[in-house]
Parts: C-alpha cells; sequence; structure tokens
C-alpha cells in the first residue's frame, strides 16, 4: 500500500474514530479510518477506489470493502503490537464527516466510546451497538450499512486474521461490570441533543 510519506516515521499509532455512516462504505469505523486516511492521496486512494478498468471509483460493495481492508491491513501489520483503537459513537449521521454541513442529521443517541488493541473487536463492538438501538434511532444508519454491504469490512476482517469478532463489552463506569450491547444502549436513555428519548 502506498501511505502517507511521513508514517514510516513513527513507531506506534493511536487510532481516534469518529464511527458514523459513510457513502461508499456504509460505516466509518476503525477499518475505514485507517485503510482510506492512511492511504496517500495520489497512489494509494486510487489502489483502493478503482477497478480493473483502473478509472478512480470503479468499484464498489464488497470489492471497496476488500480493498479498504487490505489497505488497513498494511498499516496494522506495520504497527503490530503498538496500534490501539478508539471509536466513539457520538453525532452519528448516515455520512460520513467529510460531507460537512451537507451532511443528513443525526438521528442516532450518542452510545459511547469503544476501545480496545483489536481492530476487529472494535468494530464489530461499535457495529453490534448500533445494531441494539431502538428501531426508530438506527433504521438510517442500519439500512445505509445494509445498502452498502458494509459488513463484508468486518468478515474480511477476520478471514484476514486481523482480529477477533468476540469480544466482552467492559463498562468502565460501573467497576469494569461486563455487559452485552444490548444493555449498553439501555444505559443511553435519558437527555440527549436537549431533548428526552
Amino acid at each position: 500500500m502506498s501511505v502517507g510519506q511521513n508514517m514510516l516515521n513513527y513507531d506506534s499509532l493511536l487510532t481516534l474514530t469518529h464511527f458514523k455512516g459513510h457513502a461508499m462504505g456504509g460505516f466509518g469505523g476503525s477499518n475505514k479510518n485507517l485503510g482510506i486516511g492512511c492511504a496517500d492521496g495520489r497512489i494509494g486512494k486510487k489502489m483502493i477506489h478503482s477497478g480493473d478498468s483502473g478509472q478512480q471509483w470503479g468499484i464498489v460493495q464488497e470489492e471497496f470493502m476488500e480493498r479498504m481492508t487490505e489497505s488497513t491491513k498494511a498499516t496494522v501489520n506495520h504497527f503490530a503490537g503498538k496500534i490501539a483503537f478508539i471509536n466513539v459513537l457520538r453525532n452519528m449521521s448516515v455520512d460520513c464527516d467529510c460531507a460537512g454541513t451537507g451532511a443528513k442529521p443525526v438521528v442516532t443517541p450518542d452510545v459511547g466510546i469503544v476501545a480496545s488493541l483489536d481492530i476487529l473487536a472494535a468494530d464489530q463492538a461499535s457495529v453490534d451497538l448500533v445494531y441494539a438501538l431502538p428501531e426508530e434511532s438506527k433504521h438510517d444508519l442500519v439500512e445505509r450499512m445494509e445498502f452498502r454491504h458494509s459488513m463484508r469490512q468486518l468478515t474480511y476482517m477476520k478471514e484476514m486474521g486481523m482480529g477477533n469478532d468476540r469480544y466482552q463489552l467492559v463498562d468502565i463506569d460501573n467497576s469494569d461490570k461486563i455487559i452485552d450491547a444490548q444493555t449498553a444502549v439501555q444505559g443511553i436513555k435519558g437527555t440527549w441533543a436537549g431533548e428526552k428519548i
């Protein structure tokens, strides 16, 4: 993978990601953040987005998920044992932050923060937390993820040995209690964006 020229100057990496929807990836977690974000703009991003025709934006769906994940694997392998992943599930729109003010409005409540030394566990837990939300809160984001075939990110990371899709959620606000995704999202009911949910 062709990456930003200064990345090789570092010996560790902390990945801080705003988890949300994404126009091509369905969702943007740590995998998308690294796969697209670390690829350089001239060659790397073209390697991810072009199909056999070599045209920019030439691929979609599963092939895009696989190429993006392959890009991520290059970065994860480079920093092996010296990389951590944090996904912030807050202000989640179906659109990527790159949409700026044109992004669809946020309809999903703030869930919290997922952190792991395992990229697959971090992204899998984040997706599971979204799916555990009430239907009216998750509908738009889940529809985007499913329509874009984004679960291929997770299955391909597993196939490539990039981590484990089995994890434990540890609630650090409650004596490090181990909880499931459904219990985690039940704790978010209350005030959000100035309104009761």
